[in-house]
């Protein structure tokens, strides 16, 4: 019997959301996105020490951007499509020392004859980050813009011509859920449900190419609610839940709705942009919340690696 998992993937791409091997290998997403919270879960685990051993090197840093790597050329293994790959946190307003770091991430894996072209570099979505994924994009090389809560945001992100968005529907509901003193709101009016299903409509009825994947789920009635945007990033939990769930789904975003619609266009400037995303309190609040927190797990991944590395050459 058809479930609903299966029929969703007539309509978007599924992605899982892990670094988990083995949930990859049972779920056979399309795409896998990872960042340093999944990163520093996975390396911590004793069925892939091995990996994070093969991957010391001369320091930290260096250490760190192979175990990525790594981790991403095994997932590349198990799945037909791209592997997401995080660039450091610290570095979500330095547009050049992105690139930079873009740059090693997209050679090491050439160096493991992986094409870029299989490989998404993940980008905070900030100002700084939008301009390096937009110059990386010129060189071939395609980016996820992650941490994405503000329709600035979105804006910005197509006018760069980055190949793929990652709005987060689950921090997006956190908050609101927060302010409202509620236990929950149901997906009909659910914050985080309207404002992928406001950018999905503003990129088809405008053209744009780049893709919209829904991100940062919390329940499977999110997921169905968002059925049809162009991808969806789902955890390993809720992919089982919903090949637990019987019958078909119906997509509720459709690009022949999208072009119906009377949408005016907004281009911003970099002026716009930090005073549109700035007048909403959320997505300011969680995109700071979210670089931190990023940054937080990449550290205790560095301690890690410390440890494993031997003293003479743990310098970071």
């Amino acid at each position: 019997m058809l479930n609903a998992l299966d029929s969703l993937k007539q309509y978007s791409v599924i992605v899982a959301d892990t670094g988990d091997l083995d949930a990859v290998a049972k779920w056979r997403p399309q795409d896998t996105t990872t960042n340093p919270s999944i990163l520093l879960s996975a390396a911590q685990d004793p069925r892939y020490r091995a990996i994070v051993d093969a991957s010391m090197d001369v320091d930290v840093e260096s250490t760190l951007d192979r175990l990525f790597v790594a981790f991403g050329c095994e997932i590349l293994k198990r799945i037909p499509g791209r592997v997401s790959t995080e660039v450091d946190a610290r570095l979500s307003f330095d547009t050049e020392a992105s690139i930079a770091k873009a740059r090693k991430l997209i050679s090491l894996y050439e160096s493991h004859g992986v094409k870029r072209e299989r490989i998404l570099i993940k980008l905070a979505s900030t100002w700084e980050g939008i301009r390096a994924a937009q110059r990386l994009e010129r060189e071939g090389i395609h980016c996820n813009l992650t941490l994405l809560f503000s329709f600035a945001q979105a804006v910005a992100c197509a006018d760069a011509g980055v190949t793929l968005i990652s709005p987060f529907v689950g921090r997006i509901h956190d908050w609101h859920k927060a302010a409202r003193k509620v236990d929950d709101i149901p997906p009909s009016e659910d914050p985080g449900v309207a404002s992928v299903t406001k950018i999905y409509n503003y990129y088809k009825k405008h053209g744009y190419a780049t893709q919209v994947m829904g991100a940062s789920f919390r329940k499977t009635e999110q997921i169905l609610a968002l059925a049809g945007c162009d991808l969806l990033t789902i955890a390993p939990d809720l992919l089982h839940k919903l090949s637990l769930i019987e019958g078909g789904v119906v997509p509720k975003l459709t690009v022949e709705s999208a072009k119906k619609l009377s949408i005016e266009k907004t281009p911003l400037d970099h002026e716009s942009f930090l005073w549109q995303h700035n007048t909403d309190a959320m997505a300011v609040e969680k995109l700071s919340d979210g670089i931190r927190k990023f940054d937080a797990d990449a550290r205790k991944l560095e301690a890690a690696v410390g440890v494993l590395l031997p003293k003479s050459r743990a310098v970071a």
